[in-house]
């Protein structure tokens, strides 16, 4: 996690957040996918819904046929 996203607790608010939105969407991805996730500085400030659509808008361009 950049620092650019600010103080370590807000890193690690991110940071939990993200794994939690990811954890839901894994049996969803292909066996054996790898995934990169970064935050950027705006989602400090993002909820836990926006992440979560932000996450699922880029798994749909990332699996589309």
């Amino acid at each position: 996690m950049n620092k650019a996203v600010g103080n370590a607790v807000l890193r690690n608010r991110v940071h939990r957040r993200l794994r939690a939105v990811l954890a839901t969407r894994l049996p969803d991805l292909p066996a054996g996918s790898l995934a990169v996730v970064r935050a950027l500085p705006s989602s400090a400030s993002a909820s836990y819904d926006e992440l979560a659509a932000d996450v699922d808008s880029a798994l749909t361009r990332l699996l589309k046929p």
